[in-house]
Parts: C-alpha cells; structure tokens; sequence
C-alpha cells in the first residue's frame, strides 16, 4: 500500500465525513462550530454483548503484542445537559483484534476453534483526567461475523455503570483496510454486515451519535468521541435491543453467503461511502 494511495484515499473519506472531524483538524479559517465542543446529549446505550470481561488492568496501552494498525482512542466523559466534565469516571474498552478474536472466551475465531480464554488483549481500564479525558493506545480492530467494526465502552461512576455502549468507525476506512493490510486478511468469506445493515445500529444508534471522529497522524489513527452521561442512569438494567449470538454458537457461513444479522446490501459501495449515490 504505497502512501499517495493511502493518504488520497483518506483524503477521500475525510471529505465525506468532514462533519465528524474535530475542528483541531480543520484550517484556521473554518467556523469553531465543530465536535470539539461537547455534545451536550446523552450517548446512546447499546448491548454489552456476550464479550464483556474485566481483567482489572488499568492501563493505557492494551495491545499486548497484538498486529495491527496502531489506534489512539480518545474518550471524553461529560455530564450531559450542563455539558461539565466529569472527573474520576473509570473507563473500561474492550474490541476484538484484525482478525475478529475477542481475549477471555472460547469459541473464537472464522472456525470458532480459538480459545482465548486465559488472554487479555485488547481489554482495559482508564480513569478520566480534570477534563474528562481517557486514552488508550490500541490497534484498529477487525471484524466477525454478525457485527460491523466496533468498539465496546463502559462508564462507571462511584462504581455504578452508567454508561455501557459501542463507538463505531467510518466504513469506507474499514474496507480500505481489510482488503489492503495483511494483519486483516485472508478470512474466510467477505464481511456480510457493515455500518449500513448492523442491527446493533439500527437499533441503538440510528443517529449516529456514538460514532468516532478519527484522523490521520504519522504513526496511527486517533479516533475521538464525547461520551455525554447522565448519573443518575443504572447501564446494568435492560438492554437496548436482543444480542447477537456469540460467534461460537453461530453454526458457520449463512446461506447463500448473506447476512446473518442484517439486511442485504445491494450497492456495498454505496453503502460503504457517505454520499455516494447508488450506481455510482
């Protein structure tokens, strides 16, 4: 993947996508209006899914050797209504590695062969700084069947869950690289469910409210989002929709090759690229 292909292509997705941007990566001249400032909303609830471990490791890079295209993400807690940050607030993330596979479960995997379960990459905890900010240095996760690229969130305060959801990324980037980056190839079957059909969007997040802003810098993508909470919420009671079963209980490809949790996709270019009218 030469580098004018990969920067004219991201160039491409950043001008579909420019209301995600941050204003800190727009020219001086733009208006302020941007996603710097905070999303005075409250981020929506998603499914925890059937993944969810606590390794109690607070800890900024989660990694552990793992390969992949470096990830900075960048996750902002606020009160939503006042807008104030929110100091303290503990952090968990945990995502699936470039080629689908989850740390602390069996069953993993295009074969769901894999057993994971003594493993703990890809998890961990951060705490919230004065303004509200946590980081974790990551890699880019890949992809399993039933679900589009995603990352799992949990926000607790005073030990109380008040916030449990997903943040997903710009598609169009997805594909570029699976198909291009040889840490997120040769699977099995071609990714059936992306951004346009997941039902946990559909369902939790028709607006889009929890996807990232992400950029480029030399060395990794960094992705961003405001998570906007409200304390008095208890994330443990209810669910925002019914889970997916886990990849290991899934009994292989669907039929014919289609979806198993989602719509079929007609025009996949289309539904991968912002704005792009069906055909082309």
């Amino acid at each position: 993947m030469s580098t004018s292909t990969r920067r004219g292509f991201l160039g491409f997705v950043s001008a579909s996508a420019a209301g995600l941007l941050p204003t800190r990566a727009r020219a001086a001249s733009e208006p302020a209006a941007s996603s710097d400032e905070p999303a005075c909303i409250l981020t929506p609830q998603a499914e925890e899914g059937p993944f969810y471990s606590d390794p109690k490791l607070v800890r900024r890079d989660i990694t552990e050797g793992k390969s992949g295209i470096p990830l900075t993400l960048k996750l902002r807690v606020i009160e939503a209504g006042p807008c104030t940050a929110i100091r303290a607030a503990r952090v968990d993330i945990w995502h699936c590695d470039a080629q689908g596979l989850y740390s602390a479960f069996p069953g993993q995997g295009d074969a769901h062969n894999v057993d994971a379960s003594s493993k703990t990459f890809l998890r961990g905890t951060q705490v919230t700084d004065e303004a509200g900010w946590v980081t974790f240095n990551t890699l880019y996760p890949g992809w399993y069947d039933g679900r589009t690229t995603h990352i799992h969130f949990k926000v607790f305060l005073d030990e109380k869950n008040v916030l449990t959801g997903q943040t997903f990324l710009p598609d169009a980037l997805n594909e570029f690289i699976y198909t291009n980056v040889p840490a997120y190839k040769d699977r099995a079957r071609q990714r059936a469910i992306i951004n346009a059909n997941d039902m946990v969007i559909q369902l939790s997040d028709p607006e889009h409210r929890a996807f990232c802003a992400v950029k480029e810098e030399r060395d990794r993508y960094v992705a961003s989002l405001t998570l906007g909470v409200d304390r008095r919420t208890d994330a443990t009671v209810g669910r925002a929709g019914p889970p997916p079963p886990p990849p290991g209980m899934r009994g292989g490809p669907p039929p014919s090759g289609g979806p198993m949790f989602g719509r079929q996709i007609k025009d996949r270019l289309a539904a991968l690229v912002p704005g792009l009218k069906p055909g082309r």
